[in-house]
């Protein structure tokens, strides 16, 4: 990599060129990700690539009469001082703040850049527009909030934040309480079973740590590989498995963690399934106000339904460990 100060005036014209280039296709790109859930953030991003791609022609016209029509293969990755930048915008479905913020960091170092290359350069009218394309960079955050006072009315912001709030639900509520359901719900069986059977808090506890965690792999893998989010929206195939599977372990430690009471107490056994027990009505109760406050189910359904299902594992984990 070269170092910034032993940039010269050609490779630092062919630098802000390539960089232009590059971000007007990212804003491009983040509008096109954004224009059928948020149409008029969209707009906005529509805007900034052309502001890019201006900048990129003015840079050309003075290159040009400079240095001829041959740019040097140099771009800000060869350059030591740039930030090193996720490349987020190959991700489809991003959330809107991301967005947001993505560009405000592309904004700002873009205006570092082109500071520091006015004050390096000798060339009067190089040295110009550099501090002009500085001044520019700088005042994007006001030229954004500016085409935001434009589009973002008040009846499309209610509706791109009701957007906001479906893609939330669809992204991490949604797996989150699948996964959370079936750890707490499902695990209820293995772990009663062994309690009732053996008796013995380590064995229990073994047995529901097993289930628990091989609940989390295969919930998760499941539901990465159930949907890729290119057609539903629902973002990272990877985060939302990552969402279930975890949620799904952390549903079955809940009841399983009690029996960590060590045998050695006197009634340790009933000790940790009185605590086991309270876990999961506390488990299922959240479960349900989960249910009724992002999923539209009234609350009282909703407990119906998760606190009976749950009772029924429960009764049958404990009769086939009693057997």
């Amino acid at each position: 990599m070269k170092a910034f100060s032993e940039l010269t005036a050609r490779e630092i014209l062919a630098v802000a060129i390539a960089s232009e280039e590059e971000d007007a296709r990212i804003y491009m790109t983040f509008a096109d990700d954004l224009r059928e859930r948020y149409p008029a953030s969209a707009k906005i991003f529509d805007e900034m690539a052309d502001d890019e791609t201006g900048h990129r022609r003015r840079l050309l016209e003075i290159y040009e009469a400079r240095f001829g029509p041959k740019l040097p293969p140099i771009r800000r990755e060869d350059v030591k001082g740039f930030l090193k930048r996720r490349p987020v915008w190959l991700t489809s479905n991003l959330p809107l703040d991301t967005i947001r913020k993505e560009a405000e960091a592309m904004e700002f170092q873009a205006a570092r850049y082109y500071q520091r290359a006015a004050e390096q350069t000798t060339d009067v009218d190089i040295r110009k527009l550099l501090g002009d394309l500085a001044e520019v960079e700088q005042s994007h955050e006001t030229h954004a909030h500016e085409l935001g006072a434009e589009y973002l009315t008040t009846d499309v912001r209610e509706e791109e934040d009701h957007t906001r709030h479906r893609m939330f639900v669809l992204q991490y509520v949604q797996p989150g309480l699948a996964g959370l359901m079936d750890g707490s719900v499902s695990t209820l069986a293995p772990l009663f079973a062994a309690a009732f059977a053996t008796h013995h808090n380590w064995q229990t506890f073994l047995v529901g740590l097993a289930a628990s965690i091989g609940a989390g792999i295969s919930m998760g893998f499941a539901e990465a590989l159930s949907d890729d989010g290119s057609l539903t929206g629902r973002g990272s195939p990877w985060l939302r498995g990552g969402i279930c599977g975890l949620m799904t372990t952390v549903g079955g430690l809940g009841h399983t963690l009690p029996y960590l009471v060590p045998d050695s107490l006197q009634n340790a056994f009933w000790i940790a399934t009185g605590i086991a027990g309270v876990v999961v009505f506390f488990e299922l109760w959240a479960i349900a106000w989960v249910r009724a406050r992002y999923m539209d189910t009234p609350f009282l359904q909703a407990v119906f339904q998760i606190v009976l299902g749950g009772a029924i594992v429960l009764g049958v984990g404990i009769l086939i460990g009693g057997a």
